[in-house]
């Protein structure tokens, strides 16, 4: 039979081994937090970039669609209502309900030509 500190170790590696889907789900967690608040930054942008446009003359889906990265653009619901645009932008999720249901929205207001 193995001496106490033997079985301590042996408690100790299966401890361990039990915490590590434990961190994976919180680095999961931080991750799709950072993912949403990236696609915030990326909405706010690109709702500016519209608004800019209309107050220049030209069509503010262009300029928003110019202005977001492929990804984006593709996960990106605009909507334009006389001076205000509104970009909604779902992020990238490992789990699809997941991005709809930290999806964020950003206006910009300019007066149009």
């Amino acid at each position: 039979m193995g001496s106490a500190m033997d079985r301590q170790r042996g408690q100790a590696s299966i401890e361990a081994i039990g915490a590590i889907p434990l961190v994976m789900l919180a680095g999961a967690i931080a991750l799709q937090l950072l993912l949403a608040g990236y696609a915030l930054t990326l909405a706010d942008g690109a709702a500016e970039a519209g608004a800019l446009a209309l107050s220049a003359g030209r069509p503010a889906r262009a300029a928003i669609e110019d202005s977001l990265p492929a990804w984006a653009a593709r996960r990106a619901d605009v909507a334009v209502h006389g001076g205000e645009v509104t970009v909604r932008l779902r992020p990238p999720s490992l789990l699809p309900f997941v991005g709809d249901g930290l999806a964020v929205a950003s206006s910009g207001y300019a007066r149009p030509r």
